[in-house]
């Protein structure tokens, strides 16, 4: 197979031969597109694909589902920073959802530039660890607008069946007679 060259014109023929054996040695099958997917990149690259996505941080400790939806989220998360909704993603993207109350939401009105988090990680698949919390509250630091501050509380998610317990208890009536006093 003859490959196109790159070599200008003026090129001598042992300098186009060599470059078509290197043409044929060098054609090594990559699957770039897979690389840069989130879904499809090995488990072992996907931390040079956040780096090349410029994700802010990484942890070796997530678990695998977090590093992907991480990497899946960065791109919007980057074009949306600043705002309560890249507040959200990045909650989201750690497994978890968000209640944001801006100051001029509350009831009487907080000061300015301040919000109120409260924060839910309920997938079964993040860690409930204070490690992997302050890393979420780290990344909600990347992600608010610079000038605004938060207060935070951790909420939980609990899932319970409600069922019906009754007993039963016998019980006797008496009747008391009740009589007016005679008048005397």
């Amino acid at each position: 197979m003859t490959y196109p060259s790159l070599l200008p014109p003026g090129s001598t023929p042992l300098e186009k031969s060599l470059e078509q054996i290197a043409a044929t040695r060098l054609d090594i099958a990559t699957a770039v597109r897979s690389v840069w997917s989130p879904d499809d990149c090995p488990i072992e690259l996907l931390p040079w694909l956040a780096w090349g996505l410029s994700l802010d941080n990484w942890s070796t400790n997530w678990p695998e589902p977090i590093k992907r939806e991480r990497v899946r989220q960065a791109i919007s998360i980057a074009r949306r920073k600043g705002t309560a909704e890249s507040v959200r993603s990045v909650v989201a993207s750690f497994g978890g959802s968000v209640a944001i109350r801006e100051w001029w939401q509350s009831e009487p009105k907080s000061d300015p530039h301040t919000f109120d988090l409260v924060l839910n990680l309920d997938q079964a698949d993040a860690p409930a660890s204070a490690a992997f919390v302050d890393q979420v509250i780290a990344e909600v630091n990347r992600a608010k607008p610079v000038r605004s501050t938060f207060t935070f509380t951790q909420g939980i998610n609990a899932k319970a069946d409600i069922g019906l317990i009754a007993a039963v208890r016998p019980t006797v009536y008496a009747r008391l007679p009740c009589t007016a006093p005679a008048a005397t």
